[in-house]
């Protein structure tokens, strides 16, 4: 299968999404975040971005095998004067530049294998979405292996478009695997589709919620007032909070503590919270705003 999406981020199965991404460059731009399937580090998708994706039947215990899948597409961009390799954690390089991340779900005796052909992204939005401060969170979750990015389109030596290069690559596949045949989505195929969105792909549960459990620490100042929040989350909900400011009664904080316990980590549910209280009773000269950048 070969697709383009809409500028998003893609999460690995296994990854703390808060701690992968600029979550306000994310609300800003308001990018889609959906969490895969698939182990690995976290993509950026946009429109200069082609995707790839390879199903296959085969024999459990030897179904991981990245070479596989990835020759064909190192094989076209060869054929178009690109010196493209495996290399890194099971990307497609250019010398020390990566052009393609790629992932793969295993089940049974099934292999899904995918990536991604930075074509002609956006660079800049790319390295953007996904600056992080990687001292925030605590977790044992997967992290990204930050890499020096490139698009393809830089090292063509005739211009084409990402129509053009998603053809090639079709075309080899025919060539190289002759019982090969085009297949087109059926309308059962996509009502089915429509209903795992509907209830996975698109949820905060699936794409939040899901992270393994993780701590944040961090410190905001309003003016003259600094407070100092720690949270602790599990399965998504908030389990323990720690908010220390040396002008508040501690009776107060502990109070508001407990209101955020067992809250959804997410800024739409805490700010649902927090309008049902006078927040300055809890924390004087704080604003909800700046309570709620701690918290995140």
């Amino acid at each position: 299968m070969l697709y383009i999406n809409q500028p998003s981020i893609i999460v690995g199965k296994h990854q703390n999404t808060l701690a992968e991404i600029n979550l306000e460059f994310v609300r800003r731009l308001n990018l889609k975040v959906v969490r895969r399937l698939s182990g690995g580090g976290t993509v950026y998708h946009d429109l200069g971005n082609l995707n790839y994706s390879f199903i296959a039947n085969g024999s459990e215990g030897n179904l991981v095998d990245f070479k596989k899948f990835t020759q064909p597409i190192i094989d076209v961009l060869q054929e178009l004067g690109i010196d493209a390799k495996i290399g890194g954690k099971n990307d497609i390089r250019v010398g020390d530049k990566k052009i393609s991340g790629n992932a793969e779900h295993i089940y049974k005796n099934r292999v899904l294998h995918h990536g991604t052909l930075l074509f002609s992204s956006q660079l800049a939005e790319l390295n953007e979405s996904i600056r992080i401060d990687p001292n925030s969170y605590i977790d044992k979750s997967v992290k990204s292996i930050r890499s020096r990015v490139a698009n393809i389109s830089e090292y063509l030596k005739e211009s084409i478009s990402i129509d053009e290069f998603a053809a090639l690559i079709a075309k080899h596949i025919k060539q190289t695997m002759p019982t090969s045949v085009d297949y087109h989505l059926t309308d059962n195929d996509l009502v089915s589709i429509n209903k795992l969105i509907k209830s996975k792909y698109s949820t905060w549960e699936w794409n939040f919620g899901y992270s393994p459990d993780y701590s944040l620490s961090r410190n905001v100042s309003e003016g003259n007032n600094t407070i100092k929040i720690r949270i602790n989350v599990e399965k998504g909900l908030i389990k323990g909070v720690k908010i220390e400011n040396e002008s508040c009664q501690s009776q107060k904080l502990q109070e508001l503590e407990q209101i955020l316990v067992g809250c959804q980590h997410e800024a739409k549910a805490i700010s649902a919270k927090l309008s049902s209280i006078n927040l300055a009773e809890y924390l004087p000269n704080i604003s909800t705003g700046t309570l709620l950048k701690g918290l995140f």
